[in-house]
Parts: structure tokens; C-alpha cells; sequence
């Protein structure tokens, strides 16, 4: 660290004022005892909680209400334009704080911004929603490294390695049909990268909606072991990515090098995932529904099992 300080004082007009605590609006606390940073934008959540004028709004447990089914306006709807830049001024100011430290609000991002050209009031509804529940949790702090208390000879203090989670929500979009696609990468038992996006074709089949999916997460895997690599973790990405998939259709067909008649339609470009399985960059394990953690970045899910996502997501309060 030192010799990277000299380098750049010497290139670079500079002050070094001392160890991290703020960065573009993030707070960053260091647990050296424990190896652990821990990441929050609470005073940027307060912000938009204020921005918006919903102090006094009762706290969801969700963003999304799996109940609610949204779908573009009608023709019978007008375009009310101070809603829709009302609308569209809650997404630009959630966006952020999804992207930095909050993958648990990032399939509710995805969904609600589709309909931002034309917002209904049950749109505005949900993005309200994804409001009242970051005033419950806006003292959330993301988790990077070692469990809390974990003493300095767990197994989890060695764990610097990286892996993904990878799902697909099939046909979800009641107007084009199009599947959502998650997946989320952790480091040293942290997530450092995550995405929810709406596939650019139709799937077929919940086996084709997976394998798209997987082709997203297998180019973010690649790009991370080349980024690791320069950054000389050499020893992190040695050995081939593990990414969990709770699709077996979807696992035997990234291995299996017989292109089967069923699978002739699929884009010559998704079977990028099958060169990476073959050249050992990648590797697919299943991993049951219930555990994939991936599962809340492309889905609204009940409340129960969305807490224990969002906890295995390592976010949770700092107070």
C-alpha cells in the first residue's frame, strides 16, 4: 500500500489524509480484530426518505408485494407527467443505493424502472413501497469477510474466494413474456457484484430462461477472475468459479457438448457458458430453490424467506 501511495504522489498532485471513512456517499467501518468492512449508505437512505416525505410511512417487510402483478399502462390511462417525473425521481435516487451497497432492493429496481414512460398509480404505488421498506431498513450495512465475532482460526477467515449464485424468473413479464435474470458474486463471504435484468428475448422453456441467466453471470464471472488477476489475487481464481444453479436441465446442458433438437434454437452466443464449463474457468453445482440466494434478485418473494435471502445477502442493521 505504501510503495501504491508513492507511486501515484509522484504522478499525481495528492494528500493522504489518513485510513477510509466516506466515499462517494458510502461509510466505510474496518473490524481489523475480525477482518471485516462493513459498507452503509444510511445517511443517503435517510436522504431519499426525506426527499420524498416519507418519514412517517409504516415500514414493509418486501420491496415487492408477491400478490401485485404489474403490467404497462392502458390505452385509457393517460400519460400523467408530473407522476411519471415523480416516478421517475424515486427510481433515479434508489438506483444508487441499489447499485452500491443494497442488492436486496435490486429485482424491485428492475421491475417498477420498466415502467417508467408511462406510470400508473399502481406503479407509483410499488415505488413507494420499495420506499417504506427502506425506511425499516436504512440502517442496513453490507458484510464483507468474516462473520461477526468469528474467532481468527475459522474456517470462514479463509474463504477468500470467489463464487456466484445464478436464477431465473421464467415468463414473469405479463406484457412481452420476456424472463428477469439474478445472479449475485461474493468474495471473502461478502457479495461485491450482483445484477436483476429482463432478458432481451423470449425463453421457451424455464431450462432456456436458466441458461440465458447463466450466460450473464458467466461473462461477470470471467470479467471478475481478470480483475482479480490484475489486481495479483492470483491464488482466488486458480482454480475454476463455482457458480450454484437450481436448474438441472439447465447444468446438463452447459456439459453436454451434443447440441439435443430441442435446444437447436437457442442463440449460438448463450452456449458461451458451455466453452467456459469445458475450459474449466466455470464450474455448475445445483443448489436447491430454497437456498439460492439469487432467487430475490429476480422475483418478488414472501417475507419469511425474503429475510433469510436478505441475511445470507450478509446485509443487516448496524445498530
Amino acid at each position: 500500500m505504501v510503495n501504491i501511495k508513492e507511486a501515484l504522489s509522484s504522478a499525481f498532485e495528492m494528500t493522504d489524509c489518513g485510513e477510509i471513512h466516506f466515499y462517494l456517499g458510502i461509510q466505510i467501518q474496518r473490524d481489523r480484530q475480525n477482518r471485516q468492512i462493513t459498507l452503509s449508505q444510511s445517511s443517503f437512505a435517510e436522504q431519499i426518505i426525506r426527499r420524498f416525505r416519507m418519514e412517517d410511512a409504516k415500514p414493509v417487510g418486501t420491496p415487492l408485494d408477491p400478490s401485485v402483478k404489474l403490467s404497462q399502462a392502458t390505452d385509457s390511462e393517460t400519460n400523467d407527467i408530473s407522476r411519471a417525473t415523480f416516478f421517475r425521481q424515486i427510481i433515479g435516487s434508489l438506483m444508487y443505493l441499489m447499485i452500491a451497497t443494497r442488492p436486496d432492493i435490486a429485482a424491485a429496481i428492475s421491475i417498477i424502472s420498466q415502467f417508467a414512460a408511462n406510470p400508473t398509480e399502481a406503479h407509483l404505488m410499488a415505488a413507494k413501497r420499495v420506499l417504506r421498506y427502506i425506511r425499516g431498513t436504512a440502517n442496513y450495512g453490507l458484510y464483507i469477510g468474516a462473520e461477526p465475532n468469528a474467532g481468527q482460526d475459522s474456517d470462514k477467515m479463509q474463504s477468500l474466494h470467489l463464487y456466484g449464485y445464478s436464477d431465473a424468473n421464467w415468463g414473469n413479464d405479463t406484457d412481452t413474456r420476456k424472463s428477469t435474470s439474478g445472479y449475485i458474486f461474493y468474495l471473502s463471504n461478502g457479495p461485491i457484484s450482483w445484477a436483476s435484468k429482463k432478458q432481451s428475448t423470449i425463453a421457451l422453456s424455464s431450462t432456456e430462461a436458466e441458461y440465458m441467466a447463466l450466460t450473464q453471470a458467466t461473462k461477470e464471472a470471467i470479467w471478475l477472475r481478470r480483475l482479480l488477476h490484475e489486481l495479483r489475487f492470483e491464488a482466488q481464481v486458480s482454480g475454476p468459479t463455482t457458480i450454484f444453479e437450481d436448474n438441472q436441465s439447465s447444468i446438463a446442458l452447459a456439459k453436454n457438448p451434443i447440441h439435443h433438437s430441442r435446444t437447436k434454437h437457442i442463440d449460438i452466443q448463450h452456449h458461451f457458458v458451455r466453452d467456459k464449463v469445458e475450459t474449466k474457468e466455470i464450474e455448475l453445482q445445483y443448489l436447491s430453490t430454497e437456498e439460492m440466494i439469487a432467487d430475490a434478485l429476480t422475483k418478488p418473494v414472501p417475507r419469511p424467506r425474503f429475510a433469510k435471502l436478505v441475511d445470507k445477502m450478509q446485509l443487516r442493521s448496524m445498530a
